[in-house]
């Protein structure tokens, strides 16, 4: 009796995607827009420009930026694009928003630059668990993306996964 055991999944040429895999590995860093504001509440142009002016950029050298501004007040398109106009000398990358949605976003863009080719006619999971929080636009970007190349898609774990498409044989 043959006593050895089998992997049957490693044995199986499913491929395993895991969105976090294509996620920044450098940290993001913020730039609120509120510091920068009268009280926290009102944009004074000159005291804004003055302000940015007067700001060490420094601690932004080479990195990924989210620009928002955190207080609950209405900032013209402008006071974005000054900003903007200081960190770029200094920065890698310039987004707006939030950096969880920063975050997001750059994750969508790297599921886009992924070469659908190099999955063709693959049967291909998207793990679903993880440590990084994914969003469903990811999931759906994912989806788009490999449909029309692999043989299956499937989401979750080897053991545990949902069918999500298989092309029609010929």
């Amino acid at each position: 009796m043959n006593t050895e055991i089998v992997n049957k999944v490693a044995n199986s040429g499913l491929i395993t995607i895991n969105l976090s895999d294509y996620a920044i590995k450098n940290p993001i860093s913020t730039f609120d827009i509120k510091d920068f504001l009268f009280e926290g509440v009102i944009l004074k142009e000159k005291e804004f420009r003055s302000s940015l002016k007067n700001f060490n950029f420094s601690k932004y050298t080479k990195k990924v930026v989210a620009i928002y501004c955190s207080s609950n007040v209405i900032i013209p398109m402008w006071a974005y694009m000054l900003v903007a106009s200081c960190l770029a000398p200094v920065c890698s990358q310039i987004y707006y928003g939030e950096k969880k949605d920063v975050f997001q976003k750059i994750l969508l863009q790297n599921i886009h630059k992924i070469n659908p080719h190099q999955f063709k006619d693959k049967k291909v999971i998207v793990n679903g668990c993880g440590k990084v929080p994914l969003s469903e636009s990811l999931f759906i970007a994912i989806t788009q993306k490999l449909q029309s190349s692999v043989s299956s898609l499937m989401f979750g774990e080897a053991c545990s996964s949902v069918p999500i498409y298989k092309k029609k044989k010929k």
